[in-house]
Protein backbone atom coordinates (compact mmCIF):
# COMPACT_ATOMS: atom_id res chain seq x y z
CA UNK A 1 0.00 0.00 0.00
CA UNK A 2 2.85 2.67 0.86
CA UNK A 3 4.88 2.13 -2.29
CA UNK A 4 1.43 2.42 -4.35
CA UNK A 5 0.41 5.72 -2.47
CA UNK A 6 3.82 7.19 -2.88
CA UNK A 7 3.69 6.56 -6.75
CA UNK A 8 0.76 7.69 -6.95
CA UNK A 9 1.30 10.66 -4.82
CA UNK A 10 4.85 11.15 -6.53
CA UNK A 11 3.12 11.43 -9.57
CA UNK A 12 0.12 13.73 -8.43
CA UNK A 13 2.46 16.30 -6.36
CA UNK A 14 4.86 16.37 -9.43
CA UNK A 15 2.18 17.73 -12.28
CA UNK A 16 0.67 19.84 -9.82
CA UNK A 17 4.00 21.64 -8.58
CA UNK A 18 5.02 22.19 -12.33
CA UNK A 19 1.85 24.65 -12.15
CA UNK A 20 3.78 26.59 -9.09
CA UNK A 21 6.42 26.70 -11.66
CA UNK A 22 4.50 27.99 -14.67
CA UNK A 23 2.46 30.59 -12.96
CA UNK A 24 5.84 31.63 -10.95
CA UNK A 25 7.65 32.00 -14.20
CA UNK A 26 4.41 33.75 -15.63
CA UNK A 27 4.60 36.38 -12.90
CA UNK A 28 8.23 36.95 -13.36
CA UNK A 29 7.87 37.76 -16.99
CA UNK A 30 4.79 39.82 -17.02
CA UNK A 31 3.26 40.26 -13.75
CA UNK A 32 -0.17 39.04 -15.45
CA UNK A 33 -2.17 36.70 -13.00
CA UNK A 34 -4.82 36.52 -15.39
CA UNK A 35 -6.08 33.26 -16.39
CA UNK A 36 -4.00 31.50 -13.26
CA UNK A 37 -6.71 30.58 -11.47
CA UNK A 38 -8.06 28.23 -14.48
CA UNK A 39 -4.86 27.32 -15.34
CA UNK A 40 -4.64 26.12 -11.51
CA UNK A 41 -7.84 24.65 -11.26
CA UNK A 42 -7.59 22.32 -14.43
CA UNK A 43 -3.91 21.63 -13.16
CA UNK A 44 -4.99 20.57 -9.77
CA UNK A 45 -7.73 18.32 -11.09
CA UNK A 46 -5.18 16.35 -13.52
CA UNK A 47 -2.71 15.87 -10.94
CA UNK A 48 -5.75 14.95 -8.30
CA UNK A 49 -7.50 12.62 -11.27
CA UNK A 50 -4.13 10.24 -9.85
CA UNK A 51 -5.56 9.82 -6.59
CA UNK A 52 -8.50 8.04 -8.30
CA UNK A 53 -6.50 5.80 -10.01
CA UNK A 54 -3.97 5.49 -7.00
CA UNK A 55 -7.18 3.77 -5.32
CA UNK A 56 -8.76 1.84 -7.91
CA UNK A 57 -5.16 0.54 -8.73
CA UNK A 58 -4.80 -0.57 -5.33
CA UNK A 59 -8.32 -2.02 -5.08
CA UNK A 60 -8.12 -4.17 -8.30
CA UNK A 61 -4.32 -5.28 -8.03
CA UNK A 62 -3.36 -5.82 -4.47
CA UNK A 63 -6.74 -5.78 -2.59
CA UNK A 64 -8.32 -8.94 -5.02
CA UNK A 65 -11.00 -5.85 -6.22
CA UNK A 66 -12.64 -5.04 -2.86
CA UNK A 67 -12.29 -1.99 -1.08
CA UNK A 68 -14.38 -0.18 1.78
CA UNK A 69 -14.98 3.18 1.32
CA UNK A 70 -12.86 3.84 4.60
CA UNK A 71 -10.02 2.39 3.15
CA UNK A 72 -10.38 3.89 0.25
CA UNK A 73 -10.24 7.46 1.66
CA UNK A 74 -7.41 6.23 3.57
CA UNK A 75 -5.44 5.92 0.68
CA UNK A 76 -6.34 8.81 -1.10
CA UNK A 77 -6.37 11.05 1.52
CA UNK A 78 -2.73 10.00 1.65
CA UNK A 79 -1.77 10.05 -1.76
CA UNK A 80 -3.39 13.76 -1.50
CA UNK A 81 -0.88 14.43 1.58
CA UNK A 82 2.11 13.64 -0.54
CA UNK A 83 1.00 15.40 -3.85
CA UNK A 84 0.08 18.48 -1.30
CA UNK A 85 3.52 18.03 0.31
CA UNK A 86 4.92 18.27 -2.88
CA UNK A 87 3.81 20.98 -4.07
CA UNK A 88 4.32 22.96 -0.74
CA UNK A 89 7.68 22.43 -1.32
CA UNK A 90 8.01 22.92 -4.92
CA UNK A 91 6.43 26.39 -3.95
CA UNK A 92 8.46 27.42 -0.67
CA UNK A 93 11.75 26.75 -3.53
CA UNK A 94 9.87 28.69 -6.10
CA UNK A 95 9.06 31.62 -3.67
CA UNK A 96 12.30 31.71 -1.67
CA UNK A 97 14.80 31.16 -4.44
CA UNK A 98 13.31 32.79 -7.38
CA UNK A 99 10.21 34.83 -7.00
CA UNK A 100 10.75 36.73 -3.72
CA UNK A 101 8.64 39.65 -4.53
CA UNK A 102 5.59 37.17 -5.39
CA UNK A 103 3.62 38.70 -2.90
CA UNK A 104 4.54 42.43 -4.11
CA UNK A 105 3.30 41.77 -7.85
CA UNK A 106 0.28 39.53 -6.46
CA UNK A 107 -0.41 42.77 -4.21
CA UNK A 108 -0.10 45.24 -7.17
CA UNK A 109 -2.31 42.78 -9.36
CA UNK A 110 -5.10 42.47 -6.83
CA UNK A 111 -5.10 46.50 -6.36
CA UNK A 112 -5.18 46.84 -10.23
CA UNK A 113 -7.92 44.93 -10.68
CA UNK A 114 -9.91 46.09 -7.78
CA UNK A 115 -9.56 50.13 -9.26
CA UNK A 116 -10.73 48.58 -12.84
CA UNK A 117 -13.97 48.53 -11.04
CA UNK A 118 -13.91 52.09 -9.81
CA UNK A 119 -14.60 51.39 -6.19
CA UNK A 120 -15.22 53.79 -3.22
CA UNK A 121 -12.11 55.33 -1.72
CA UNK A 122 -13.28 53.24 1.47
CA UNK A 123 -13.56 49.94 -0.50
CA UNK A 124 -10.29 50.73 -2.24
CA UNK A 125 -8.54 51.36 0.86
CA UNK A 126 -10.24 48.14 2.75
CA UNK A 127 -8.31 46.62 -0.14
CA UNK A 128 -5.28 47.83 0.40
CA UNK A 129 -5.48 47.16 3.71
CA UNK A 130 -6.38 43.90 3.32
CA UNK A 131 -3.55 43.16 0.70
CA UNK A 132 -1.16 45.02 2.88
CA UNK A 133 -2.18 42.12 5.84
CA UNK A 134 -1.50 39.27 3.42
CA UNK A 135 2.21 40.56 2.40
CA UNK A 136 2.50 41.14 6.08
CA UNK A 137 1.26 37.19 6.80
CA UNK A 138 3.41 35.93 4.58
CA UNK A 139 6.41 36.91 5.72
CA UNK A 140 6.38 33.97 8.22
CA UNK A 141 7.30 30.98 6.59
CA UNK A 142 4.63 28.87 8.76
CA UNK A 143 1.74 31.14 7.24
CA UNK A 144 3.14 30.48 3.81
CA UNK A 145 2.86 26.95 3.96
CA UNK A 146 0.05 26.75 5.65
CA UNK A 147 -1.85 28.89 3.10
CA UNK A 148 0.01 26.62 0.63
CA UNK A 149 -1.50 23.63 1.89
CA UNK A 150 -4.75 25.23 1.77
CA UNK A 151 -4.68 26.24 -1.23
CA UNK A 152 -4.36 22.51 -2.83
CA UNK A 153 -5.45 19.95 -0.01
CA UNK A 154 -9.16 20.94 0.09
CA UNK A 155 -9.39 20.06 -3.82
CA UNK A 156 -7.58 16.62 -2.96
CA UNK A 157 -9.75 16.19 0.08
CA UNK A 158 -12.79 16.60 -2.26
CA UNK A 159 -11.51 14.28 -5.27
CA UNK A 160 -10.69 12.02 -2.51
CA UNK A 161 -14.01 11.82 -1.12
CA UNK A 162 -15.65 11.59 -4.04
CA UNK A 163 -12.94 8.61 -5.60
CA UNK A 164 -14.06 6.44 -2.08
CA UNK A 165 -17.58 6.47 -3.14
CA UNK A 166 -17.02 5.80 -6.79
CA UNK A 167 -14.66 3.27 -6.13
CA UNK A 168 -15.72 1.21 -3.00
CA UNK A 169 -16.74 -2.41 -3.26
CA UNK A 170 -17.58 -5.01 -0.84
CA UNK A 171 -17.79 -8.09 -3.13
CA UNK A 172 -15.09 -9.01 -5.48
CA UNK A 173 -17.25 -9.11 -9.32
CA UNK A 174 -15.04 -11.79 -10.52
CA UNK A 175 -16.31 -14.56 -7.33
CA UNK A 176 -20.07 -13.73 -8.63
Amino acid sequence: MKKNILIFGSISGLIVSSMAITMAIKCVNNEDFSGNMLLGYTFMLLAFSFVFVGIKNYRDKFNEGIITFNKAFKIGLLITLVASTIYVLIWLITYYCFVPDFMDKYTAHVLREAAANNPSKVVMDEKIAEMANYKEMYKNPVLVVLFTYLEIFPIGLLITIISALILKRKVNPKAS
